[in-house]
């Protein structure tokens, strides 16, 4: 049996590389709590496959296939590096006010303060230094209350304030003088 991807999955791991030579790999969990791996039993990955983690210790984890059995050798995690496991978001709890799932972001309206489209939200980037929304244009808003005061998640729509322009001083040409 196996579950048929959908835009509406979230991302809740990576496979990284293995662990051992019995199976194990380390595991990139993209949830607040790595626990939460467990608790949602079944994931999937982007071909429909369903897996299972238990995690043995911080950062490593066995990977059950659909079978239920852990990976036998090195061999087969080798061959699940990089593998993104989702679960539908329907699986997921509730989140608190003023929280929000990446992929519930995903294809909001985002307005200025005037009222005025901007255009819709076509990603939600966090590269560790804080999480962007991505507009349809390509523009990359941060993700604070700043530039982000208000999101409506029943209207589907949020209001962006744009950070103002970098000035930068100085020559720009990109020529460098060396002095010895």
């Amino acid at each position: 049996m196996s579950h048929r991807p959908s835009q509406s999955d979230v991302l809740v791991a990576t496979i990284g590389r293995p662990h051992g030579v019995r199976g194990l790999v380390r595991l990139h969990p993209a949830t607040e709590h790595p626990e939460t791996l467990e608790e949602l039993g079944r994931l999937h990955d982007e071909m429909g496959n369903l897996w299972q983690i238990r995690w043995k210790a911080p950062g490593i984890a066995a990977v059950l296939g659909q079978d239920g059995q852990p990976l036998p050798d090195r061999t087969a995690a080798e061959k699940l590096v990089n593998r993104k496991l989702y679960v539908p978001r329907e699986a997921l709890p509730e989140v608190e006010e003023d929280e929000f799932y990446h992929v519930d972001l995903i294809g909001m309206e985002a307005v200025l303060t005037s009222g005025e489209s901007v255009g819709r939200v076509v990603s939600v980037h966090d590269y560790g230094a804080g999480t962007s929304l991505e507009l349809e244009a390509g523009q990359l808003i941060p993700f604070t209350m700043a530039c982000v005061p208000e999101v409506d998640m029943k209207a589907k729509r949020l209001v962006v304030v744009p950070p103002e322009a970098v000035e930068v001083e100085g020559d720009l040409t990109g020529e460098v003088e060396v002095r010895s």
